[in-house]
């Protein structure tokens, strides 16, 4: 073990030094991926320095995400004491199923839950749970939903037509996980968005009304903190006064800006988040943890319960069921993603936490005072999102991105709202700096000026 960790730690170190210079890794056409790097798996071990060198090529082949000059995903950035966090975890390899083979993993679990929960205004009968990503979190969400909307669906099977809603600019999970969950993916109706891609929600009204009246069941209602293409927010507020009519669940995927909720500056963006029943956040985003750390929690820990526990004494042997978190959660056995935000969180201090959310609306602030300032780019998003989406000179943006890409100078995704597509610069990473965006920037000029368009 301990000549592993040299080799890690001289891995590590290769890493950090390929992210510097070259942060943008050559990429390998999928076509020739194993005629490049040797992958295969043969009868005979690999000798240590052929094994060492096939790592290093592995990285350095590798999309750096936490280079300054990656901007295609809602992730990115590396923060070293949430990495710190998530190496224990590794070390450790606790299953955290149950508090006899996690033991304090379980405490350090229970305490992010409840301070989230506290923060968000959900009271004492709130618990929550980690999933496997942002889309599992939406899928338990409307698991939740649909067994309290009748609990007999969990063993007798789905026999109404049960209705759920989300907006047209919300995550593709959400009908995804209407096909898992027996609903069907024809059940989930597409309410329509502003300009901005927030919810309508007198169309919200309107939807659900036509379905009551066509003796249908509305038992969902799914709003987002944090649309995928343009990082627009929900009105909670608004949406809940419809659902409490009709007493419909009422989930918020904050997924990608959930974390606004340590943020006194930028938490009126989801104002009313106490009137939810579930909310969930993917700390790997706006937090900087590494994949995948996701929380989902509810304002009554009975849903839960009702939804994903399950007996089994060979697993359940010791202490109550409020430390053997099997009983709360999709999977059974399941790593401990918490470890990496408990570190995090832990060295900086909530006040830590609020400065990392806010310097992502920092950056994007600057970099639409940049796009405004400049003639020949066009702006597509607006303030109070840290999705940035341009095109530069008519240029079309996927074309762009992808020679970027191709070039090995920038990483970076393009989007669609409605009619328009277009670049959409990120800025979620942390460790990007004023001058980072300005790079990003001239590099894009550069190359479009020296390239055939």
């Amino acid at each position: 073990m301990h000549n592993d960790l040299k080799l890690f730690i001289e891995l590590a170190e290769f890493l950090i030094s390929e992210e510097t210079n070259n942060p943008v890794a050559v990429p390998i056409d999928a076509k020739t991926l194993y005629n490049t790097i040797d992958l295969e798996l043969r009868d005979e071990p690999t000798i240590d320095d052929a094994f060492k060198n096939t790592l290093k090529d592995i990285v350095k082949s590798t999309p750096k995400t936490a280079s300054k000059a990656f901007f295609n995903q809602l992730f990115g950035g590396r923060i070293s004491r949430a990495t710190l966090g998530d190496l224990l975890a590794v070390m450790l390899n606790n299953s955290m199923y149950t508090y006899k083979v996690a033991g304090v993993q379980v405490g350090i679990e229970k305490v992010i839950l409840q301070q989230i929960c506290n923060r968000i205004g959900y009271g004492n009968e709130s618990d929550g749970t980690l999933a496997p990503g942002g889309s599992m979190s939406n899928y338990m969400a409307m698991l939740m939903a649909r067994d309290a909307f009748d609990a007999s669906i969990r063993n007798e099977g789905v026999s109404k037509r049960l209705i759920a809603y989300t907006s047209d600019a919300s995550h593709y999970s959400v009908t995804k996980n209407a096909s898992f969950a027996g609903i069907g993916r024809q059940q989930v109706r597409s309410v329509k968005t502003n300009a901005k891609g927030e919810m309508l929600t007198e169309d919200l009204a309107v939807q659900i009304q036509n379905d009551i009246n066509k003796g249908y069941h509305p038992f969902f209602v799914n709003a987002t903190a944090g649309t995928t293409v343009l990082g627009a927010f929900d009105h909670v507020v608004s949406i809940s006064k419809v659902c409490k009519t009709h007493n419909l669940w009422l989930h918020l995927d904050g997924a990608y800006c959930g974390s606004v909720i340590f943020s006194k500056q930028y938490q009126h963006l989801v104002e009313g988040i106490e009137l939810t029943d579930s909310f969930s956040l993917n700390a790997h985003k706006m937090l900087g943890t590494p994949l995948g750390c996701s929380i989902i929690v509810t304002k009554n820990k009975k849903h839960l319960y009702q939804s994903f526990s399950n007996d089994a004494d060979y697993l359940y042997q010791t202490d109550d069921d409020a430390f053997n978190l099997g009983k709360t959660s999709l999977q059974c056995g399941r790593r401990n993603d918490a470890l990496k935000l408990w570190t995090l969180w832990k060295s900086v201090g909530n006040l830590g936490l609020e400065k990392i959310v806010d310097h992502q609306f920092k950056l994007a602030d600057f970099a639409r005072h940049y796009i405004k300032s400049n003639p020949n780019y066009t702006l597509y998003s607006f303030d109070d999102s840290i999705s940035v989406c341009f095109n530069y000179k008519g240029v079309s943006a996927k074309t762009l991105c992808t020679k970027l890409y191709e070039h090995s100078k920038l990483m970076v995704g393009y989007g669609t709202f409605r009619e328009d597509t277009f670049v959409r610069l990120v800025t979620i990473n942390t460790q990007v700096e004023e001058k980072d965006i300005v790079a990003f920037f001239k590099t894009l000029e550069a190359f479009v000026a020296s390239e055939d368009f």
